[in-house]
């Protein structure tokens, strides 16, 4: 496949998919059956109550009254009866499809049920039934006894789980035309989630709590999809998603009275136009004539596109090839030809369009992003400057210009004018005083947040829980081999009987490559998410999730997921569309062929993998990030052609954070592999935000030069672990609290006593006090 293959993808990055695609997911196909089977024992019931009529018929106080003589059915001990209770009310979550006519319908009911079911307290009963088949001990056991587990291990886990699901995802998303009740709903339902009222613990947490135990091998038979899915929407719903997460910022920048964001990088990212090239072959005619004519004002160009000739191959021969295009750096250059009209965009705006015109928004000439300078490069700046002119430093002092040339002045205002101090900065600094002054300063106000408490909860297991995501994450990816030690991510998508025919295979096969990119999808999601809030919320926090990750090789396994065909990845077409919920429980299903499966959907692009690609590519981006030791990792790991690689996918945001990360490590690739690579060059200059001062095209910076860069981890890990042990580790009576001497209000403090104390004094004062001998000979010498 060709470049002229990849059209631009009309893709809009959010924090989910549509509505009816995201609750879609959430069944395998082959539980399809199970939707019948929860219709018949909801009808069972429901007709003995309601005599012939329909649900949707129903009057409200009529659909309270059954919902709570379903919610009294739960409390029942046998455990079929319970079971079958649960799929009745997992039946109405699902939008009582039985009564539907078509799809809108069915996604109509389950969220005007998943309100009601919430109002009446079903939230707080799946939970306690959810707990109780956690602790199943039995259940546990005989899942580890068996050689193979199937879907039905996990029935009554699965039923709870996509209750609870159902419930999160119809009431978080928000909808033009709500009755007012369902706002109140929403907030106190998010509250709830948030700061836990009855158990010790976030709901998140007990999610978590689920994926390290299905990683530790004691819970084999925990539905993992199901389970990742619901984190995802509980941290997206308690934590809020990207939109809010850029209004918090703005306000937390008001608070800390620092200047508003230069811009709004969500919609500077949503205007930024892909990379779209010509086709390949034309592109080489084209240069070649370039070089013939000659132009004098075209003779920097014509330089840079002859080296280019000489060193292209065919960008795509060496797609499956197992060969080390590192030794080669300069003669690989094989997707410069796909990023050729990012170049051409800024040099030839006289060239017509090579494909049809597309709406879109009207791009401002010049670069797209406001340039930054932190407080450092400054200080970096004068230090090489009063070097060169006056022969010493100044420290960290910014302001004196004295002895140096007015051009140097001139610089310094360009550099404060354009100066950044981010949030993290300012959080920084507060730290670095209250370890200096702890009794002075006082106690630090810690406001209460969802993301404080969250984080307060998960503090003390977060390097397991970051283990267990991405041990998950690594059995999910396409490049994984299978291994014989690896963890069996499909219980939850096996059948028990294995399919006979060619065409069940097929479909197992389709369901099962469905079931690993939306474990992909939600771990993605999910790590992104825990990431960007903890670094708002206080940069140390993020710093310990980052270490963590790191630690857990998720630089190189992130490199390893990339390091397939991505467009193929991406353009999968891993989905059955008439067994999608709810189309399959409404419509008839025309039969399934082999040419019907493999033809697939008529979608230019998987969402979800588009989505995950992105997502894992901004998490690399966020460990990487002003981080020396990191960045070698990539340049160690050989990311650069594996980067390239992916360019080939015309989607703006994707290209974008493919081309920051190679932005960062291109002083560490030497001459010749900037040399060889001049469009991909071009094409980072003309996308990525610029730092002033910043030498990443040329390798003369400082920090190009090797050091030891361990010890930037273990300073890093020093100052994190004295903000967890100086925010967290509080011990009930501090070290700088005063001592009390006083004999009177020490035997004259209030003791709190147990209740039954005043029962069984007398007996504690016989064998405490009568009956020990007193040895007041030893008391006075101690004294």
């Amino acid at each position: 496949q060709g470049s002229v293959d990849c059209p631009n993808l009309e893709f809009e990055y959010g924090d989910a998919d549509g509505h009816g695609a995201e609750l879609a997911e959430l069944y395998s196909y082959t539980e399809e059956p199970e939707l019948s089977t929860n219709r018949r024992c909801f009808q069972e019931d429901f007709h003995a109550q309601a005599q012939g009529r329909r649900w949707p018929e129903l009057d409200g106080a009529q659909q309270k009254a059954y919902v709570m003589h379903l919610l009294d059915g739960l409390e029942v001990v046998n455990r079929d009866k319970r079971l079958k209770v649960a799929r009745a009310i997992l039946y109405l979550a699902q939008g009582v499809f039985g009564d539907c006519d078509n799809d809108g319908d069915v996604l109509h009911w389950s969220r005007h049920n998943s309100f009601l079911l919430y109002r009446l307290g079903t939230f707080t009963a799946f939970l306690e039934l959810l707990n109780m088949e956690i602790d199943n001990s039995q259940a546990c056991s005989s899942a580890l006894r068996k050689p193979a587990i199937s879907l039905a291990d996990s029935s009554e886990l699965r039923v709870l789980l996509s209750v609870m699901y159902l419930m999160v995802e119809n009431i978080r998303v928000e909808q033009e035309e709500e009755p007012p009740e369902w706002k109140t709903c929403r907030e106190t339902f998010r509250m709830e989630l948030s700061f836990p009222v009855h158990t010790d613990e976030p709901f998140a947490l007990l999610l978590f709590t689920m994926v390290t135990k299905f990683c530790s091998g004691h819970a084999p038979h925990f539905p993992m999809k199901k389970v990742l899915l619901l984190l995802w929407k509980v941290l997206l719903f308690t934590l809020g998603g990207f939109e809010a997460l850029q209004a918090m910022k703005v306000r937390r920048r008001e608070e800390l009275g620092l200047p508003p964001l230069p811009e709004d990088s969500i919609q500077v990212m949503r205007s930024m136009r892909a990379a779209s090239p010509p086709a390949y072959s034309i592109e080489l005619v084209e240069q070649q004539q370039q070089q013939k004519r000659g132009h004098r004002s075209r003779r920097p160009l014509v330089k840079q596109d002859s080296l280019d000739i000489y060193n292209e191959r065919d960008p795509f021969k060496n797609d499956e090839a197992g060969v080390d295009e590192e030794e080669n750096d300069d003669v690989d250059s094989g997707i410069e030809g796909e990023l050729d009209l990012m170049e051409r965009d800024a040099i030839i705006p006289t060239m017509p369009a090579q494909r049809p015109p597309i709406e879109r928004v009207s791009f401002p000439k010049g670069l797209p992003w406001a340039p930054k300078v932190r407080q450092k490069d400054i200080e970096h700046f004068l230090e090489a400057s009063r070097n060169k002119f006056i022969g010493f430093t100044l420290g960290q002092d910014t302001e004196t210009l004295i002895g140096l040339p007015r051009p140097i002045h001139e610089s310094v205002k360009t550099l404060k004018q354009h100066k950044y101090v981010s949030i993290s900065d300012v959080q920084i600094k507060n730290e670095e005083e209250l370890e200096k002054c702890p009794i002075s300063l006082g106690e630090e106000e810690v406001q209460e947040t969802p993301c404080e408490i969250f984080y307060r909860a998960m503090l003390y297991n977060l390097p397991q829980y970051m283990i267990a995501l991405l041990k998950i994450l690594l059995a999910a990816a396409p490049t994984s081999k299978a291994k014989t030690d690896s963890i069996n991510i499909l219980a939850d998508v096996l059948p028990e009987e294995m399919p006979v025919t060619v065409l069940q295979s097929m479909k197992l096969g389709i369901d099962v490559n469905r079931h690993k990119e939306i474990i992909v999808k939600s771990i993605s999601a999910s790590l992104l998410l825990l990431l960007k809030h903890f670094k708002l919320n206080h940069i140390y926090q993020f710093e310990y999730v980052s270490q963590h990750l790191v630690f857990a090789n998720c630089i190189p396994l992130i490199l390893k997921f990339f390091n397939q065909n991505i467009m193929s990845y991406i353009t999968a077409k891993n989905s059955i569309s008439v067994l999608d919920y709810p189309h399959c429980a409404v419509y008839d299903l025309p039969e399934l062929t082999a040419e019907s499966l493999e033809a697939g959907d008529n979608n230019q692009f998987c969402w979800r993998n588009l989505f995950s690609c992105i997502n894992l590519l901004r998490i690399l981006n966020k460990l990487t990030k002003w981080k020396h030791s990191r960045t070698m990792m990539l340049v160690v790991f050989k990311s650069a052609p594996i980067l390239k690689r992916a360019l080939k996918v015309k989607q703006a945001m994707m290209q974008l954070y493919i081309l920051k990360l190679l932005k960062i490590q291109t002083k560490y690739l030497g001459r010749q592999w900037r040399k060889s690579n001049m469009k991909t060059m071009s094409a980072i200059y003309q996308k990525v935000r610029h730092r002033m001062n910043d030498d990443w095209a040329y390798g003369n910076d400082i920090d190009a030069r090797p050091w030891d860069f361990q010890a930037e981890e273990c300073t890093l890990r020093a100052n994190i672990e004295a903000f967890n042990s100086r925010r967290y580790d509080r011990p009930q009576h501090s070290e700088f609290a005063p001592v009390d001497n006083c004999l009177q209000s020490v035997l004259g403090q209030r003791l709190e006593l147990p209740q039954d104390f005043h029962y069984s004094y007398e007996l504690w004062l016989e064998r405490e006090v009568f009956s020990q001998p007193i040895r007041w000979e030893e008391l006075l010498h101690y004294q």
